[in-house]
C-alpha cells in the first residue's frame, strides 16, 4: 500500500499537470509492487480529472484491476470524484458510499474519512451528518496525518453553512478549522483557515475584526489574490 506521506510528496493540487507526470513516473518504477502501481495509477486518474480530462481518466480507471481494499477504495473514490467534477454529484454519491464501506471494513481510516468528506460535499442535504461521522473516525485515531482531515471537514461544513446564510454556525466551523490547522495542518492551511474566518466575520458585519485579520494576512503574503479582494471589499 502506498503511504499517504509518499502521496503528499508526489501531489501538488495547485499543479495537477506536474503531479500527473510525477505520479506516472512513480508508477513506472521497475521495483514498484503491483498493488502500489495500481494505487498510483488511481492518482494519475485523479490528476487527469483535475485537468477536466474526464474521459481519459475514466478509461484509465477502467484498466486498473487489482483485488485489494486500498485499490478498490481508491478506484471508487476517483470514479466518484470524476462524476462530481463533471457536474453529476448526485451520481457520485453511490461511489463514495461504497468507498466508505470498503475502507471502513478494511480499517483504512484515511480513505474512510476521504469518502465521508466527499459525501459531505456531494450529498449536501446530509453534509452535517457525514461530517460528524468523519470526525468520529478522527476521534478513534492517533495518526496525526489522518487527524489533519479535521481542517478540511470543518472548513467545508463552514462554507456549506455560509452558503445557507447561517453565518454564526459557519463561524463556529471556521474557528474549529483554525484550531485543527494549528494542531495538525500545514502553513498554507493555517493561512487559509484564518482567511475563511475573517471572510465570515465580514458576512456577520464585524468589519473591523475582519479588516484586522486581512491586514495581518496581507503582511504575510502581499500578493495573495483572495486577501487583496477581501481588503477591497472592506474598503481598504
Amino acid at each position: 500500500m502506498v503511504t499517504q506521506e509518499r502521496l503528499d510528496q508526489l501531489w501538488d493540487f495547485a499543479d495537477p499537470s506536474a503531479s500527473e507526470l510525477r505520479l506516472k513516473d512513480a508508477a513506472r518504477e521497475p521495483d514498484e509492487p503491483p498493488e502500489s502501481r495500481a494505487e498510483l495509477e488511481t492518482q494519475v486518474a485523479r490528476a487527469l480529472g483535475l485537468q477536466s480530462r474526464f474521459e481519459e481518466a475514466g478509461r484509465l480507471l477502467g484498466r486498473i484491476i487489482f483485488d485489494s481494499p486500498p485499490v478498490t477504495t481508491r478506484v471508487l473514490l476517483e470514479r466518484g470524484r470524476l462524476l462530481n467534477s463533471s457536474g453529476h454529484p448526485e451520481n457520485a454519491i453511490v461511489y463514495f458510499t461504497s468507498a466508505r464501506v470498503t475502507a471502513s471494513r478494511a480499517g483504512l481510516g484515511f480513505l474512510e474519512v476521504d469518502a465521508l468528506h466527499m459525501l459531505a460535499i456531494t450529498d449536501t442535504d446530509n453534509a452535517a451528518r457525514w461530517t460528524d461521522e468523519a470526525l468520529a473516525v478522527l476521534d478513534r485515531t492517533d495518526d496525526e496525518r489522518i487527524r489533519r482531515w479535521a481542517v478540511a471537514l470543518h472548513n467545508n461544513l463552514g462554507w456549506h453553512l455560509h452558503d445557507l446564510h447561517r453565518y454564526d454556525d459557519a463561524l463556529t466551523q471556521f474557528s474549529l478549522a483554525q484550531g485543527a490547522a494549528i494542531r495538525f495542518g500545514s502553513e498554507d492551511q493555517r493561512f487559509r483557515a484564518r482567511w475563511a474566518f475573517a471572510r465570515c466575520l465580514r458576512s456577520l458585519g464585524r468589519l473591523d475584526e475582519a479588516l484586522e485579520i486581512q491586514r495581518e494576512l496581507a503582511a504575510e503574503r502581499p500578493d495573495d489574490a483572495d486577501v487583496s479582494e477581501e481588503l477591497s471589499e472592506l474598503g481598504e
